[in-house]
């Protein structure tokens, strides 16, 4: 028999289970009504608190903030959870309810309202959830991550402006910590493109590869506020919101200089007039992790770069001709420019009256785009020469700009000065001497300031150089006023200050204006044109200065200047064919400033001597001066600037005149003037300079020395002229002396303590036939321009065999050197023995020079190669070369020109 296997099975588990899920099922039913309500409930819930989330997110989003992903997915979840249980409640819930029996505990469809009350329970604890996870959002979104550089729009043409932004990215890509640059200055006149430059210099940062973490680009503008320039940082690096707002300078600085020590940034502060404290900013300036950051700012003031203690600046030049004219043609097209054959030539004339100044060009190009007719163009031209200010757009964009620049100058003193200048011509070389001058004739210094007028005129110099209003001249020791410049200070001259002023200097005139356009006026200049006759006069009670060099005057009625009371300036200089000064000069009582430079006037008339007033006189280069009656220098007692620099003649001068015999009458008057600053002077005798150099007081005041003749002497202890510490110029013209002595142990040692000669920048040697060398130029250390000329026994410029005494001198022998000019020294053979750096000199000019045969050159010398040589072409050809290497080197430098 098989065996029998027993199960025993419980059923008691089972039936609980079964009892437990029939139980749930029927709570599904019986619950149904109360759990569709708690859903609908749960569900608002959940939107209103969707709702406060989304507001939070709203405000962010408006703070330039981004939502959070799983802000975001959380509201994604929470629109689908909405729309799955309105679907639910809306469309099922009311059919499932009716279907409920026996007061809710039984359904007429069980397995129905059991389905339907299951879902509804479940999505009861998915709207919970829900709700518990939007309960944990503390942020619900953040900052967005800036990029490292913002873009700028700008002009797509960079025009003249490609070198100077290569320049400045050299600088940025430093890397070397010794050289590196971290402050970089760029400088320019209002309107020459420096916010242009900058711009792209921001915008090269998001094409070209670099590892800058962040560049930063802030206005700073004219009304500096810290505040405002930690704003703009803030709002780059991700630090601004409400709470910072509040906070202080201070705060904010160390918030600033926390994040920005981490990085390594690129500061761009455009606009500055004032020094920028960086540190008061926040601006971390060197620490071991961003070492190699870099600020770059623009300003208009050369001694802003100072003050912001930059280690490298660059001027933003004006753009040349063919630069200037192709941004022109940019800006007035094609189309007109070839609408009418004559426009192209016109157009350009046009553009030459911008001086290079984009501002300008700019302006009057798109002003000109739709001026299809010559005549148009003409007429454009006849009003930018005439007053610029009416051109469309000048007086309302230009002026205004530049004007903020002439707004910044301290005092009314300084903005005077500038105005003065435009009486000069456009594109004039101005003497900074002959404008000090001016204005102290103007009275533009205190009367106390006598001892400090020349110091003082400077300074201002300094101060409108630095600000852009004025630039270097072509000249040395002259500056240039820019044409737009000069039409602004016009502007403001008769728009706002409303001076009535007749300005019509290189206007091509042949005789003066018509009496009636004299009335009234202030200030005349008539420079620079083709007057012959001043015969028409007229009642000029208020005229202050009065222009009329240059020009090709002949005769002046004596009644010229019997109306002009108030005439405190006038200049006649440069006036080749005027040969005698009318007497009725001395009607003039409140002359001031008087200019007869480079005239042919062979007397001063004694009237002269009622000129009382006067504090600057002007005699310099009169060739044909021969009468100065005695007691008229001494008359002078206000004198304070006396030039006589080149001013003799070589005929007989009358005994009763102060320049007989060597001029030691001359220098006794002199020894009169209790107020004399300045003196630039002739002497012809080795006994007048003795005089002369006896007082202290005329050594102080000497600025140019002219030795002429000294036919009682035929050597001269140069070093005794070393003591004249403001000798800028010397002038030798003799055939007498045979020797320039260096002197004595004693000497030699004076002139090493007291750094003799330190002032003189320009020397002409010329006509001193026994000369042999000019060694003594050794002590000229700081030498510029020399010349030396029509010496025919000269063998030497500096001789070897005299330098043994001074070899401590040679280290910066011709160091400074910017002109050298060599012309008919036919037994000259060197100018030294050896090579020299020659470290600035740009022009070189020998000429009638057959034995030199070699330069003190070798391939370290001008290293940049700036320099021009000028020759003859077969000198040029028959010269040795210390080596291959400097002949290759100098070759391009040599510009042939003739000896006629």
């Amino acid at each position: 028999m098989g065996n029998v296997c027993s199960i025993s099975v419980s059923c008691d588990a089972t039936i609980s289970r079964c009892q437990d899920c029939t139980a749930r099922k029927a709570t599904y039913i019986s619950e149904l009504e109360d759990n569709v309500e708690a859903l609908r409930t749960a569900m608002q819930k959940l939107i209103e608190a969707r709702n406060d989330v989304m507001s939070r997110v709203i405000v962010a989003e408006q703070q330039h903030m981004i939502r959070l992903n799983q802000v975001q997915g959380w509201l994604s979840r929470v629109q689908l959870m909405e729309t799955k249980v309105g679907d639910l409640i809306i469309k099922d819930s009311s059919q499932e309810i009716d279907k409920l029996c026996f007061g809710g505990f039984c359904s007429k469809d069980c397995k129905s309202s059991y389905k339907f009350g299951k879902k509804v329970s479940k999505m009861i604890k998915a709207v919970t959830t829900l709700m518990a996870d939007g309960a944990n959002f503390q942020v619900v979104a953040e900052r967005v991550p800036e990029a490292a550089v913002d873009e700028i729009p700008h002009e797509p043409t960079l025009v003249g402006l490609q070198s100077t932004l290569d320049k400045v990215w050299r600088c940025l890509a430093q890397e070397e910590e010794e050289d590196r640059v971290r402050i970089i200055g760029l400088y320019g006149m209002g309107g020459v493109g420096k916010t242009t430059l900058l711009t792209q210099i921001n915008n090269k940062f998001v094409d070209t590869p670099n590892d800058f973490d962040i560049v930063i680009w802030v206005v700073v503008s004219k009304d500096l506020q810290l505040e405002k320039i930690q704003e703009n940082i803030a709002q780059r690096i991700g630090l601004r919101n409400e709470s910072w707002t509040n906070k202080s300078l201070q705060e904010k600085a160390r918030d600033i200089f926390k994040i920005l020590s981490k990085k390594k940034f690129v500061l761009l502060l455009d606009d500055i007039w004032d020094r920028v404290d960086l540190a008061k900013i926040g601006v971390p300036l060197a620490t071991p992790k961003n070492i190699a950051s870099k600020v770059v700012f623009t300003t208009r003031f050369i001694d802003i770069c100072g003050l912001m203690e930059s280690n490298s600046k660059f001027k933003v030049e004006c753009l040349t001709d063919e630069e200037a004219w192709k941004l022109f043609q940019n800006k007035v097209g094609e189309d007109t420019l070839n609408s009418h054959p004559d426009i192209l030539e016109l157009a350009k004339s046009v553009a030459q009256e911008c001086g290079g100044l984009p501002l300008a060009l700019i302006t009057i190009g798109r002003a000109m785009a739709y001026k299809k007719t010559p005549q148009e163009w003409n007429y454009a031209i006849q009003v930018l020469k005439r007053s610029a200010s009416e051109f469309p757009g000048m007086g309302k964009e230009v002026y205004p700009l530049l004007k903020f620049s002439y707004d910044s100058l301290s005092d009314d003193r300084i903005r005077s000065c500038l105005l003065y200048c435009s009486l000069f011509s456009e594109d004039h070389n101005i003497s900074k001497s002959c404008l000090v001058d001016c204005w102290i004739g103007e009275g533009f210094f205190d009367e106390n300031e006598c001892n400090e007028a020349q110091n003082k005129g400077y300074y201002i110099i300094g101060v409108l150089l630095d600000a852009c209003l004025l630039e270097e001249g072509g000249k040395l020791d002259c500056v240039k006023m820019h044409d737009v410049i000069r039409d602004m200070a016009l502007w403001i001259t008769c728009e706002i200050e409303k001076e009535n002023v007749l300005i019509q200097a290189g206007a091509g005139l042949t005789e003066t204006p018509k009496t009636g356009k004299w009335k009234g006026v202030t200030r005349v200049s008539l420079m620079d044109n083709e007057i012959v006759d001043l015969l028409e006069y007229s009642t000029c009670s208020h005229l202050i200065s009065l222009f009329l060099q240059s020009n090709r005057l002949r005769t002046i009625n004596s009644y010229f200047f019997q109306f002009m009371p108030s005439l405190k300036v006038l200049n006649l200089s440069s006036n080749r064919s005027l040969n005698e000064l009318s007497p009725g000069i001395s009607k003039l009582v409140s002359l001031q400033y008087l200019n007869l430079s480079k005239t042919s006037i062979r007397e001063l008339p004694n009237e002269l001597k009622a000129l009382v007033n006067l504090k600057c006189l002007n005699l310099e280069h009169m060739r044909c001066l021969r009468t100065i009656p005695r007691q008229m220098i001494s008359s002078f007692s206000m004198l304070q600037v006396l030039r006589m620099f080149n001013s003799y003649t070589l005929g007989d001068i009358a005994q009763d005149c102060v320049l007989f015999g060597g001029h030691e009458f001359l220098v006794e008057e002199l020894l009169c003037l209790k107020y004399i600053t300045v003196l630039t002077f002739t002497l012809k005798s080795s006994d007048a300079l003795g005089r002369f150099l006896s007082s202290s007081k005329l050594r102080s005041c000497n600025q140019s020395l002219s030795l002429l003749q000294f036919s009682d002497s035929k050597s001269l202890n140069v070093l005794s002229l070393a003591d004249m510490k403001h000798l800028h110029m010397l002038h030798l013209e003799s055939g007498y002396l045979e020797e320039l002595k260096i002197g004595g142990a004693q000497e030699l040692q004076n002139i090493r303590d007291t750094h003799g000669f330190r002032s003189l920048h320009t020397v002409y040697v010329d006509f001193c036939g026994k000369l042999r060398d000019l060694t003594w130029l050794v002590f000229a250390q700081n030498i510029k321009f020399l010349s030396v000329a029509n010496c025919l026994l000269m063998e030497e410029i500096i001789s070897a065999r005299e330098i043994d005494q001074v070899p401590e001198m040679m280290g910066n022998l011709f160091g400074k050197l910017e002109c050298l000019h060599l012309m008919n020294l036919p037994h000259l053979k060197s100018i030294y023995c050896n090579a020299l750096p020659f470290l600035h000199l740009k022009d070189m000019k020998v000429l009638r020079c057959r034995n030199l045969k070699k330069l003190p050159l070798d391939s370290n010398s001008t290293k940049e190669r700036k320099i021009v040589i000028k020759g003859e072409e077969g000198w040029w050809k028959e010269l040795q070369w210390e080596d291959e290497a400097t002949q290759n080197a100098f070759l391009p430098c040599f510009k042939s020109q003739s000896s006629s």
